[in-house]
C-alpha cells in the first residue's frame, strides 16, 4: 500500500483492536472525520504470526514515523491477543514518542450502542454483560456523559461477577464485539482526546484481565 499524500502534512492516528477472533486496523488523519483505511483480519490464534504483516498491509513500517497518535482496545478479551496487540502499541508509542489511547472494548461497545437508533439505557445507565462457563459473568456499566471523552462515562469498568443478580436495577446487553464499527468507535475516542488536548502517556495502558487466575471467584 502506498500511503496517500496530505497537502496539509497532518499526521496519522492508527487504531488497533483485537478483543475478539479477529484484528481491526484503523487509519484516520487527526482532525479527519473519517477513517481513511478499516480492515478487519480474522487470524484467530495465528495472530502472534500475522499481526506485523496485516499492520504493514494498511501502514507501511516506512510510514510510521509520520504517525501522530495510536489508540488500543485494552479488552476484555482473548489473553494471548490483547496482550500481542497492547504490547506492540506500548512499543510503538514508545519509540516514536506517541501519545497512546488505551480503552475498553467495552466501552468501544457502549459508544457504537448509544450513538445508534436505540440506546440501550434510554435515559440511564446500562451493562454490557459477557457470559462465562463455569466462572460467571463479566460486565461493565455505561452511560452517555458529554463532558467524558468520546460521550460515554465508564461508571465500572469490566469485571467479574458470580452471575447477573447482582447487575440489577439496570438494563443489560450483550458484550459483542463487532469489527470494523468498534474501531471506528476507537478512532473516534482517539481523536476527541487529541482535539481536547488530552495527554496519553503509554506506560498506563494495559490490558484487562477480568478472569485472571490470581484472583478468586467474587463471592
Amino acid at each position: 500500500m502506498s500511503v496517500p499524500p496530505d497537502p496539509d502534512g497532518r499526521p496519522w492516528l492508527l487504531a488497533l483492536h483485537s478483543s475478539s477472533e479477529s484484528l481491526g486496523v484503523g487509519l484516520q488523519r487527526l482532525g479527519a472525520v473519517a477513517p481513511e483505511r478499516l480492515e478487519t483480519f480474522p487470524l484467530g490464534r495465528s495472530l502472534s504470526n500475522g499481526l506485523f504483516d496485516c499492520l504493514e498491509s494498511v501502514l507501511p513500517a516506512s510510514a510510521w514515523p509520520r504517525l501522530g497518535r495510536l489508540a488500543v482496545a485494552t479488552g476484555p478479551g482473548g489473553f494471548t491477543g490483547t496482550r500481542l496487540t497492547v504490547v506492540l502499541a506500548r512499543t510503538l508509542a514508545q519509540q516514536l514518542a506517541l501519545p497512546l489511547d488505551g480503552i475498553s472494548s467495552f466501552r468501544l461497545m457502549a459508544r457504537r450502542l448509544l450513538t445508534g437508533p436505540e440506546p440501550p439505557g434510554g435515559d440511564g445507565p446500562f451493562w454490557l454483560l459477557q457470559e462465562l462457563p463455569r466462572r460467571g459473568v463479566v460486565a461493565g456499566l455505561y452511560g452517555a456523559d458529554p463532558g467524558q471523552p468520546g460521550g460515554v462515562a465508564e461508571l465500572e469498568a469490566p469485571r467479574l461477577h458470580r452471575d447477573r443478580e447482582a447487575l440489577a436495577p439496570h438494563p443489560i446487553r450483550p458484550a459483542l464485539v463487532q469489527l470494523p464499527e468498534d474501531v471506528i468507535q476507537l478512532l473516534g475516542f482517539s481523536g476527541a482526546n487529541a482535539a481536547e488536548g488530552r495527554a496519553a502517556p503509554w506506560q498506563p495502558v494495559l490490558p484487562l484481565y477480568p478472569t485472571s487466575p490470581v484472583e478468586a471467584l467474587p463471592c
